[in-house]
């Protein structure tokens, strides 16, 4: 089958795992076979582009023989690769960039591979979630992510080999994986599935089997792709101070939780089947424990209203300030008990614009400390019945930003991205607010342009903080995230004027210290992901039993 035939159903990166599954028999991923005649059509196509010739028009003039098309990204992609590991050409990073393919996918500085869980019971009964067979709950079978798993079948070990394989032949570097676990409400799950998932991820990342989850997290430190990060979601009512121990021996680094409403009676209408209480304690038992807090809000949830809304996501920075949010407006589906509710006249979904203008006037008010994940899920439009159709909401909003002349100041926003920076020229910043009874230290690097070139979250807890039940951090100050912004590169391979590859974390790190130590704290906690461990090993901090502890004499 050509690489360039087109599909509609399937994205590329889909089509390059399902391609991958099919034709890897345990050999090394780069085994996709090309002719040589199109690996000279690549080399031709590739020095026009870097002579100056725009991708896809250096593309159309050179064609594939018999009417097959067109070269994929991927074909030049492969050809440039086996051009470097030659000798005919040195590494070109201007040129590599303009061939890979999504190239913001991993310009926030990590590598990110979602995976699902097996379908299980939900312990809610939320009347916006889809059920279908062979899928989580709240999951539908032409979701992108969910048509992967469900082709691996919901094998963590396939799903993320085959993510990691599809990403490297895109041309994205793999050396540091934030791993995205999704699939419904994890704490739900058996606990002997829970440890199973988890030591299949590590042995995928670290391409070797081991005998125990902590013999796969050794393996990691050192590993072709390491874990800089671990993420699960979950309900806010199912957080405990056990499960908060459990998940930091599984890696767990960030939490996301979906509260979906701050109204108990929205959340009583929609079956929600928790409080804002429950809500509130969960976060707070988080943020204790060092965990990243993502939450999940709802617009247009059935008994709300877009005044309502406006009014319930003020309350979002009042005692839960996530530092990252995703807005999934409501949408109205079938298999589901809104849809039955709507099908009686008693419920109406919200406009395109209406959505457009609700969210844009709250997009203004996000704190600077809290990066705004998405604007809309990722769901295709033929599954909704009535309402917004429209997926690009992201791109409507900004449009609607600029022209009121207003703008977003969340992380997302500011991020520099691939933006060159001098160092020199950076302003540090530190942004103090108070949450779950921690004071909060966002500090931050900024251009004079006010981008965001790395930060790090200080929690510093007081007595109105909840106990978290674990030992080791009793009278510490919490490191809950190092975040240095930038293209991710392959460790090793430095970029000039990269904020990766500038110090910056390390100037963070005492920063934190000199601050933690001035309120009188003994110690610095940090919550490190297993592949970061050496990171912090090597800036004096030592392995405690689930957090990496330095001693503030």
């Amino acid at each position: 089958m050509l690489e360039t035939e087109v599909f509609s159903h399937v994205s590329w990166e889909l089509w390059v795992e399902i391609m991958s599954k099919a034709n890897h028999n345990g050999q090394d991923h780069e085994t996709r076979v090309y002719t040589d005649h199109v690996l000279h059509l690549a080399a031709l196509t590739l020095a026009e582009i870097e002579a100056g010739v725009d991708v896809f028009k250096a593309i159309r003039h050179h064609p594939l023989p018999d009417g097959a098309g067109f070269l994929s990204k991927h074909t030049l992609i492969t050809a440039y690769r086996n051009q470097v590991r030659d000798g005919i050409r040195q590494e070109n990073p201007k040129l590599f960039k303009k061939i890979r393919l999504k190239p913001m996918r991993t310009m926030s500085g990590v590598t990110t591979v979602t995976v699902l869980t097996k379908p299980f019971p939900c312990p809610g009964n939320c009347i916006f979630c889809p059920d279908y067979e062979e899928m989580p709950v709240s999951y539908l079978p032409d979701e992108p992510g969910a048509m992967r798993a469900l082709f691996h079948a919901y094998d963590p070990f396939t799903q993320v080999e085959s993510r990691i394989e599809a990403l490297h032949e895109i041309g994205h570097p793999t050396d540091k994986i934030e791993l995205l676990i999704l699939g419904g409400s994890w704490t739900a799950y058996d606990q002997d599935y829970q440890t199973w998932f988890i030591k299949r991820c590590f042995e995928a990342m670290n391409g070797l089997k081991a005998d125990s989850l902590e013999e796969a997290q050794k393996i990691n430190q050192d590993a072709k792709h390491k874990n800089v990060g671990l993420v699960l979601e979950t309900r806010p009512d199912l957080i405990t101070k056990e499960e908060l121990s459990r998940m930091r021996k599984f890696g767990v680094t960030k939490v996301q939780l979906g509260i979906q409403s701050l109204d108990d009676e929205i959340l009583k209408l929609n079956n929600r089947g928790h409080t804002v209480s429950q809500a509130r304690e969960g976060v707070a038992l988080l943020r204790a424990a060092g965990f990243k807090i993502v939450l999940h809000w709802m617009p247009n949830l059935l008994g709300s209203t877009l005044d309502s809304d406006r009014e319930d996501f003020n309350r979002l920075w009042d005692d839960f300030s996530p530092d990252e949010i995703k807005i999934y407006p409501t949408q109205l589906l079938e298999n589901t008990g809104l849809h039955e509710v709507w099908k009686k006249g008693e419920y109406r979904p919200y406009s395109t614009e209406e959505l457009i203008q609700l969210i844009a006037d709250i997009k203004t008010t996000i704190p600077r400390y809290c990066r705004v994940n998405r604007v809309i899920r990722d769901i295709p439009s033929g599954n909704v019945v009535a309402g917004n159709k429209r997926t690009s909401l992201r791109q409507d909003i900004q449009n609607e930003l600029a022209q009121r002349g207003e703008f977003c100041s969340c992380i997302r926003c500011r991020e520099v991205k691939g933006q060159v920076i001098d160092v020199s020229n950076l302003d540090m910043s530190d942004l103090i607010y108070s949450s779950n009874g921690c004071e909060e230290h966002f500090i931050s690097y900024n251009t004079p342009d006010d981008r965001l070139a790395g930060f790090l979250r200080l929690s510093l807890p007081g007595p109105e903080a909840p106990d978290p039940g674990i030992n080791e951090l009793e009278g510490a100050a919490m490191i809950r995230e190092v975040h240095v912004y930038g293209e991710s590169l392959p460790v090793g391979l430095e970029k000039t004027g990269a904020a990766q590859h500038a110090g910056l974390g390390t100037t963070l790190l005492v920063e934190a210290e000199r601050i933690s130590k001035k309120h009188g704290y003994s110690k610095l906690a940090v919550i490190s992901a297993v592949g970061t461990r050496g990171y912090y090993l090597e800036r004096g901090y030592q392995r405690g039993e689930l957090y990496l502890i330095k001693d503030l004499p």
